[in-house]
């Protein structure tokens, strides 16, 4: 954000809903680069003959924690980068590659002091909830 004005929380009110698009046709070399820079190599993640025959799922699925960072792009984008102080999700459903992730996140409290609590959702390309959570930050104010 630098060269642009920090939002501020006065700018917000309680009910203000930010939608974004986080990745279309998710792919499986996201989810292998996502593995490298994890460390986790799981083979449900990465190995379609794992996946489907010893674990029983109809392909290798995205990380939980990469649902996660692409959801929290949705904050950073929204609020700016440096002002979260909470962000906790629930998995809800697995991320598939070809999958396409929407994110939305709903203001649902603002404090005197700057502070902003949010709710986010990031669904897929059927609405299908997959990600459920909250965030907190500081603002100025």
């Amino acid at each position: 954000m630098s060269g642009h004005a920090k939002l501020q929380a006065s700018a917000l009110k309680v009910g203000d809903v930010r939608e974004q698009v986080l990745v279309e046709n998710l792919s499986r070399t996201q989810i292998v680069m996502y593995a490298g820079a994890s460390g986790d190599f799981n083979p449900i993640h990465h190995d379609e003959t794992f996946a489907t025959q010893a674990a029983g799922y109809p392909s290798v699925f995205a990380h939980g924690m990469l649902t996660m960072g692409l959801t929290g792009r949705l904050l950073t984008d929204w609020l700016g980068d440096g002002v979260l102080t909470e962000y906790g999700v629930r998995f809800v459903k697995q991320v598939f590659p070809g999958d396409t992730l929407t994110a939305k996140g709903t203001v649902t409290a603002i404090g005197a002091d700057g502070s902003v609590e949010i709710e986010v959702a990031t669904v897929n390309q059927n609405g299908e909830p997959v990600v459920a959570g909250r965030a907190k930050a500081v603002l100025p104010r």
